[in-house]
């Protein structure tokens, strides 16, 4: 009998978590390094991806233009699959801002939608993606994958810096 492949996990990460994780080092930042390396395949919509674009221009992030388009010309278009949202949820979360994360989720058919917002993670599920905090994923990679994160390569310094 062959060896038996390991399924690589659909992600998708809310805004919030994505922010830290590509400008900040820390733990978060070995998220980077798992899309990189092939550990997940995250994923993103046309409107989770334009929330992103607007947030990585707040002035408190002091990114130029050209520095937020290379994070996303580096570090976004090259390892996301764009997906294309065929059914658009409402009202699931509190807060209707939160819903086009679990649409991207239910299109891109994600098993896990990775968010440190509480609307969203109180929900714990939807449908089939579960909602986790990003915490709770990086452990969950470690101990049910059966690799750790160094093992595929992934330290805290494989973070961008700018």
């Amino acid at each position: 009998m062959g060896k038996k492949e390991k399924q690589v996990k659909r992600v998708v990460l809310d805004t919030s978590i994505l922010i830290s994780a590509l400008l900040f080092r820390g733990e978060l930042s070995k998220i980077v390094g798992l899309w990189q390396k092939g550990g997940v395949i995250p994923v993103i919509s046309k409107e989770t991806f334009n929330e992103l674009r607007t947030v990585l221009g707040y002035p408190k992030f002091s990114l130029t233009q050209e520095e937020r388009d290379s994070i996303i010309e580096q570090e976004i278009l090259p390892y996301f699959e764009i997906v294309e949202v065929v059914k658009e949820v409402k009202g699931i979360s509190r807060d209707p801002e939160d819903d086009k994360f679990i649409s991207c989720a239910i299109s891109a058919s994600a098993d896990y939608i990775v968010s440190g917002d509480k609307d969203l993670l109180d929900l714990k599920h939807y449908k089939s993606t579960k909602i986790i905090k990003a915490s709770d994923f990086l452990k969950m990679y470690n101990e049910r994958e059966g690799q750790a994160l160094e093992e595929v390569g992934v330290t805290s310094s494989d973070v961008i810096k700018i």
